[in-house]
This record gives structure tokens, C-alpha cells and sequence, in this order.
């Protein structure tokens, strides 16, 4: 393995001092989301094994290339879980891609995202240094929480090599509660919920149904199920809604349409544009399929406090993400110049002349 990542490292130094550019790719899964990626292929998959994993600790370290499939059956093993679901749009998806693109499925609202859940790494950055940021405990002092930074990065700050996640016991009960209800009447429901200790982990709404599911000790489960009433979904009937949820194979994601995921408070009122659309964390993700111009989006979006993504298909040649307004722009170059002073790593991925 230290063979493998020195090579790795000559060749940062390499494209660094030619000009060159790096595509950092794990499986592939996620080769849609972001801008198209530029430079040569460096791909990860080579470098996979966990390193160390404490159960009773909860956490595990586990190198870049590992698939994510083989991390989430070792932890099911001893009853744990990468609590932030992250989504398996493809088989093949690895560990590193998945903090690099730093999705979330449906559990997200109810724990927190990948970020969260990263608690150190070690990263070949763009001048070809191998880097070690955070740790391997829950409580970590060592100085500023950079690790994070990389969670969500595209591969544009540098090439992880080893992470170290914090992992959850699966909970004891879940159940999944249907409601026939308008999209306001759903927000306003949600939004009354929230402020109750209810143990909700996941809710969507789509075409007048409202579904929540519930998750946690059996005792607390059983309570809300009698408080909340509504008509219980089969056990896997359920499973298989919040894993197409999770991996976009729910029907709501088919078709050729553009996709955009549109960031809100949880409070906000319906995003009154057209095509279909799909809510969940709580009202804070609205899943939006249209044809609509992106400037509406996002100009719709922004009205409510928001920030639109184009998800999958549409136009990818210009903005992606959200424009960032000058004072953050400075902040993400700034970021590129400290981790990859020489635009090695997949320039534009995220956006244009970063």
C-alpha cells in the first residue's frame, strides 16, 4: 500500500510541475454530479482494506478505495450503521467517494450529514505531501477540524487516502407511519412535529401522501406510533422506499428530465415552479424535476431563503451549484490555493476557474 500511494504522490508532483490535471475516480457512481471532471483518471479502487475498526468505540478507519458495500456489511455485522445513508446511485461506489461527494439520504435531518460523521483523514494534497488531519476518537482537540473541508470537495482539494468515520448502533425499532395530506398541510405538519420529542429519522412527501419513519427504542417508537396515528406501512414496503429514496431508484427519479435539488428552511413555504417535485428532511430538500430556466430555479429558490443544485441531467457546461456571491468565492479560492496551489485536481468540477 505505501508503494501504491508514493507512486500516487510522484505523480501529483509530476502534474504539478507539467501543468498537468488529476480526475481522482472510485467506482464511478457519482461521475454525474458536479461539473464535468478534467484531467487524467487517477483511480482509487487499488488502495481498499479496513484499517481499524472498534465496535465498541464506534468507529472505524478504512482506506479510500474500499466499496462502500463491503464497509456497511461489516458494520451490519456487529449491529451498526454509517448513520447518514450515504446513497448507492450504482454498484461499485467506494468510501472515498463517498465523503467526496458528501451525499446524504433520507436520515440525514435526523443526524446530521457526512461531515458530521468524519472525524479524521490522511490526503495527498496538491504539491504531492501526504497529509494527516483530525484522528481516530470521538473527541478530537488536535487543532482546526480540516478534515471536513473535504467532505462534499469533488476530489478538488486533493486525493483521500484513508478515512476515519464515526459509526452508529442500528436502532433497535423503526416503523413508517402514510398520511394523505397537501403539500402546506404536510409543511405545516412537519414543522409542529419538529418541536416535539418525537423520534422521526427520515419524512417525504410526494403526489398528497406524507410519510414519516420512526426509529429508535422500542418503547419510544411504540408511543409516537400510537400519538401520531396514520396507516403503518409493511416492514418492507417501507425498506424499500427509504432505500429508493436513498439510491434515486424510486420512480420519482427516472426519466430524462433535469433534476435539481433545491436547499430551503424546513419552514419555508411550496416552491411555487413548475414540474413535480418531491420534499423531504423535514421540508428542507425539495426534489424539483423541470424544464423551467435555471435562472427561475434559482431566483424562486433564493426568494425562500435557499439555494438550488442541478442534480443530474440539463445543462452541466455552466453553473451546477449555486453562484457563489463574491465574499465565498474568495473563501473556495483561497481553499484551492492552500490545498492545490497548482489547479491539479479536477479543476471546474465545482465551479468555473476553481
Amino acid at each position: 500500500m505505501n508503494d501504491l500511494i508514493e507512486a500516487w504522490r510522484e505523480g501529483v508532483r509530476s502534474a504539478a510541475e507539467a501543468g498537468g490535471s488529476i480526475a481522482i475516480r472510485g467506482g464511478g457512481t457519482k461521475a454525474f454530479y458536479g461539473r464535468a471532471a478534467a484531467g487524467e483518471p487517477l483511480d482509487t479502487r487499488a488502495l481498499r482494506g479496513i484499517v481499524n475498526y472498534e465496535p465498541s468505540e464506534l468507529v472505524v478507519t478504512v482506506r479510500a478505495g474500499t466499496p462502500l458495500a463491503e464497509l456497511e456489511a461489516l458494520l451490519a455485522g456487529q449491529g451498526q450503521m454509517l448513520a447518514f445513508e450515504p446513497p448507492r446511485f450504482a454498484p461499485g461506489g467506494t468510501v472515498g467517494g463517498c465523503v467526496a461527494a458528501g451525499l446524504a439520504g433520507p436520515r440525514r435531518a435526523a443526524v446530521g450529514g457526512v461531515r458530521d460523521f468524519v472525524l479524521g483523514l490522511r490526503m495527498i494534497d496538491g504539491r504531492g505531501d501526504l497529509l494527516r488531519f483530525g484522528g481516530e476518537v470521538m473527541k478530537n482537540v488536535a487543532g482546526y477540524d480540516v478534515s471536513r473541508v473535504m467532505a462534499g470537495s469533488l476530489g478538488t482539494l486533493g486525493l483521500i487516502v484513508e478515512v476515519s468515520l464515526k459509526v452508529l448502533p442500528c436502532p433497535p425499532a423503526e416503523a413508517s407511519l402514510c398520511f394523505e395530506l397537501d403539500e402546506a398541510a404536510a409543511l405545516h405538519r412537519l414543522n409542529a412535529w419538529g418541536g416535539q420529542p418525537l423520534p422521526i429519522s427520515a419524512s417525504v412527501w410526494r403526489d398528497g401522501v406524507l410519510t414519516l419513519r420512526l426509529s429508535g427504542a422500542v418503547a419510544a417508537v411504540d408511543a409516537a406510533l400510537l400519538s401520531l396515528g396514520g396507516e403503518r406501512l409493511p416492514a418492507a414496503q417501507a425498506d424499500a422506499l427509504w432505500a429508493g429514496l436513498r439510491d434515486h431508484t424510486e420512480a420519482f427519479f427516472a426519466g430524462d428530465a433535469p433534476l435539481w435539488r433545491l436547499s430551503v428552511p424546513g419552514d419555508a413555504l411550496a416552491v411555487a415552479l413548475p414540474g413535480t417535485q418531491l420534499v423531504e428532511w423535514g421540508g428542507a430538500q425539495r426534489w424539483l424535476r423541470s424544464t423551467a430556466p435555471a435562472a427561475d430555479i434559482r431566483a424562486r429558490t433564493a426568494a425562500l431563503g435557499g439555494h438550488a443544485t442541478l442534480f443530474r441531467q440539463g445543462d452541466r457546461s455552466g453553473d451546477v451549484f449555486h453562484p457563489l456571491p463574491a465574499p465565498m468565492r474568495a473563501l473556495q479560492r483561497n481553499l484551492k490555493q492552500a490545498f492545490d496551489p497548482a489547479g491539479v485536481f479536477s479543476p471546474g468540477r465545482l465551479y468555473e476557474g476553481l
